[in-house]
Formats: structure tokens, C-alpha cells, sequence
């Protein structure tokens, strides 16, 4: 893999991450949400005004795009196991931005996710 392709591939799972934290983060002020049909059509408006809800949205377009092109260029046996790298970046930064528990379990999962993409990139 060249590294323009890394980084294409990079990109997208950074704006993958980005857009699962801006998500969170605009769900956050309406607490835990309750969907049923008699509420649907007001609380999926009262969500989408949330500009981090429609920041998260936004990136996760973009990252769609930014995948394609990268898929262009190298097999998705190869590509798709590097969006696991998201799940590295999401539980770091809501330890950081959030204040969410990082236990020895999850730091473990870390460092395994993190030695199988090695793994895998090296194939």
C-alpha cells in the first residue's frame, strides 16, 4: 500500500471516528431518547437540530467518499480491517472528550486491535 493510499484510508477512518464523537456529542444535551411512533417525526427533529448531530452526518459523507477513492486503489481485505484503527481513536478520545472509562479491558482490546492491524498490514 502507498502511502497516499494510507492516508486516504486514514482519512476515512478518522472522519468515520470523528463522526461517531460528533453524534455523541450532540445527543448528549437530550439525554437518553425514547422513539415510538407518536414521538417520532418530534424527536428526529429535535435531534437533527443539534449542529454536532448534522457535523456528524456531514463527516460521515465525506468518509464514504474518501473510502471509495481508496478502495480504488487497494483490496478491501486489506482496507476494511484498518477501520478497526476507529475503534482505537473513538475510546481515547471519549476517555478524553467525555470522561468515558478506560479499564485494563478495553486498553487490552486496544493493543490487540491495534497488533492485528499490523498484522494485517504486513501481509
Amino acid at each position: 500500500m502507498t502511502s497516499s493510499t494510507f492516508a486516504l484510508i486514514l482519512i476515512g477512518v478518522l472522519l468515520n471516528a470523528g463522526a461517531q464523537l460528533l453524534l455523541k456529542a450532540g445527543v448528549a444535551p437530550l439525554g437518553a431518547l425514547t422513539v415510538g411512533w407518536a414521538n417520532l417525526l418530534p424527536t428526529t427533529l429535535q435531534v437533527l437540530g443539534q449542529w454536532p448531530i448534522l457535523a456528524g452526518l456531514t463527516c460521515y459523507v465525506v468518509s464514504v467518499g474518501v473510502w471509495i477513492v481508496g478502495l480504488s486503489r487497494v483490496d478491501v481485505s486489506l482496507a476494511y480491517p484498518m477501520l478497526s484503527l476507529g475503534y482505537v481513536v473513538n475510546a481515547l478520545a471519549a476517555w478524553w472528550l467525555f470522561g468515558e472509562a478506560l479499564g485494563p479491558a478495553r486498553w487490552a482490546g486496544m493493543l490487540l486491535i491495534l497488533a492485528g492491524v499490523l498484522v494485517m498490514s504486513r501481509s
